[in-house]
């Protein structure tokens, strides 16, 4: 009977640890998942400065279409010129938007470089606003995009090679 009775106070202790234990993952999970909701939430507050790049970007887009359909863009003709077939389309109104676009993402990047807390990588964007600003450009950007392209590599290689012997 002390046999039987020792046994049954093991599997009473055994399954209250279970049961402790799996309360236990419960609560880990219910943790788990309030963190990455946490994390999802704290990448729009920690990257506000994208986030405004991209708001003005759509702003600026939506301003250039409706002066565009006021008739405001048509003198920009003479010196906009777009690859054949799209000129039905807005003709005047997209290279102004990749101009604007070019110009937000290099504003960003100036920030960026600037201050500190907002400090992250910038190639990405950097390629991004030349590509913008190239196609804003049209024939004008392969006289002047790629030189830039160039130049632009050249002084980020330069300028990681000052920068990491400065930290060391």
């Amino acid at each position: 009977m002390s046999n039987q009775s020792f046994d049954e106070k093991n599997e009473k202790q055994e399954k209250n640890e279970n049961e402790m234990h799996e309360k236990q993952d419960e609560k880990n999970e219910k943790e788990r998942g309030k963190q990455e909701e946490k994390t999802l939430d704290e990448k729009w507050h920690r990257d506000p400065l994208g986030t405004l790049a991209w708001a003005v970007i759509l702003i600026w887009a939506g301003l250039v279409f409706l002066a565009e359909n006021l008739g405001m863009l048509r003198n920009l003709s003479t010196w906009i010129t777009l690859p054949e077939g799209m000129d039905m389309i807005y003709p005047n109104a997209w290279p102004l938007i990749f101009l604007g676009a070019g110009v937000v993402i290099l504003i960003e990047v100036a920030i960026r470089l600037a201050m500190p807390i907002y400090r992250k990588p910038i190639l990405g964007n950097i390629i991004l606003a030349i590509v913008f600003l190239g196609i804003g450009l049209g024939s004008l950007g392969a006289k002047i995009i790629w030189p830039l392209i160039l130049i632009v590599l050249g002084l980020s290689i330069v300028l990681r090679s000052v920068f990491r012997q400065n930290q060391k």
